[in-house]
């Protein structure tokens, strides 16, 4: 091996080992555990198991079929990965939902059967000729799912606008892989003075900045979530503007109705952080998610109750989206000041 080569070795080997300790500093040894760093944690040791590979094959051809398909494999698992770590940190979620769980499962359970089944030693062209580029396809389409969902981040970013730590994290961790995917598809697509191992000295690079970035600040709490202001508030108009889309979609979706409805999944239907919904509601509207909710539940109830006399009031409350009979009296009374069979005795006066 000569000089070069063993330049090169050494760096890339350098930054796989390095991609290995790290992932596992994001998996077990942060200090708070945010779901967004343990999907990074498994992103970078998908990472380095792409890359160490990536360094063994460019120095040694003849290395064993059963280890390309395990590097392969790895590339699979990156996207998804990223694109859950991105949105857990950005939307400020800290819970691993069973749809999250669903999703990784698939494509973990997608390559043990490909892998038995289909093994690269006895099948070569098929790796060679349609799985490589399914798996540089289903990379691609992750990382632009995840851009186009943070695209106003990546704008902010691009603009030099003012961003918060946690903005220039992810958007760093973003545009480090896409620079990682572009260095190693433009390997396997055979570019002239370009080989996969240019992936390897990408990570490389980017490994270190993330490094560099953690060695930087000395705390790194700010940068795993987005940092929301607790006293931040906003002003008149745009109030007004989030709280008619909010009353909107909830009248015309009627979300109040499902008792299971979460401070995240209204988040999700305003395309708003779970952090900021919140934050809206507690300081521009004074009232918790519960309560907001609540508002609705006890509106349609009065609504039903004065129109409709032969209902009970225990299936009224089912109706608008309680899950107990003590709940919603309870509520009720909270909202109106009057209890529930009261407020039918005043309506039938009427």
């Amino acid at each position: 091996m000569s000089i070069g080569k063993e330049i090169l070795f050494f760096f890339g080997a350098l930054g796989a080992f390095n991609g290995f300790i790290l992932s596992l500093y994001f998996l077990f040894f942060t200090k708070k555990k945010y779901l967004t760093n343990l999907f990074l944690g498994a992103s970078l040791l998908a990472l380095s198991i792409r890359v160490t590979v990536t360094v063994f094959v460019y120095f040694n051809n003849n290395l064993a079929k059963t280890y390309l398909q395990i590097g392969l494999s790895a590339c699979l698992l990156i996207g998804p990965l990223l694109y859950y770590s991105l949105k857990s940190g950005i939307q400020g979620n800290n819970t691993l939902s069973i749809k999250w769980k669903w999703h990784i499962a698939i494509w973990i359970l997608a390559i043990l059967l490909v892998g038995f089944l289909f093994p690269y030693q006895n099948y070569p062209v098929l790796w060679n000729d349609y799985f490589v580029a399914f798996i540089f396809f289903q990379w691609f389409s992750y990382l632009f799912i995840s851009g186009f969902e943070n695209r106003k981040l990546l704008q902010k970013i691009m603009h030099n606008h003012i961003t918060a730590p946690s903005e220039k994290w992810f958007g760093t961790l973003l545009l480090g892989n896409v620079l990682i995917f572009i260095s190693y598809f433009l390997g396997f697509a055979r570019v002239p003075f370009v080989s996969c191992i240019t992936g390897g000295f990408a990570f490389t690079f980017i490994l270190y900045l993330i490094v560099l970035i953690l060695l930087y600040r000395k705390r790194t709490d700010d940068l795993f979530v987005l940092n929301i202001q607790k006293d931040k508030k906003l002003n008149d108009e745009e109030a007004l503007v989030l709280s008619q889309k909010l009353e909107k979609i909830m009248v015309e979706k009627a979300l109040y109705k499902n008792p299971n409805l979460s401070l995240r999944d209204l988040s999700e239907e305003i395309n708003l952080s779970s952090h900021q919904l919140s934050q809206f509601l507690n300081n521009n509207l004074g009232k918790n998610f519960t309560s907001y909710i609540n508002e609705f539940r006890i509106n349609n109830a009065c609504e039903i109750i004065a129109s409709n006399e032969k209902l009970t009031l225990e299936s009224v409350g089912y109706d608008v989206g309680f899950n107990s009979k003590s709940t919603f009296f309870a509520a009720f009374k909270k909202h109106t000041g009057t209890t529930p069979l009261n407020y039918q005795i005043q309506a039938l006066q009427l």
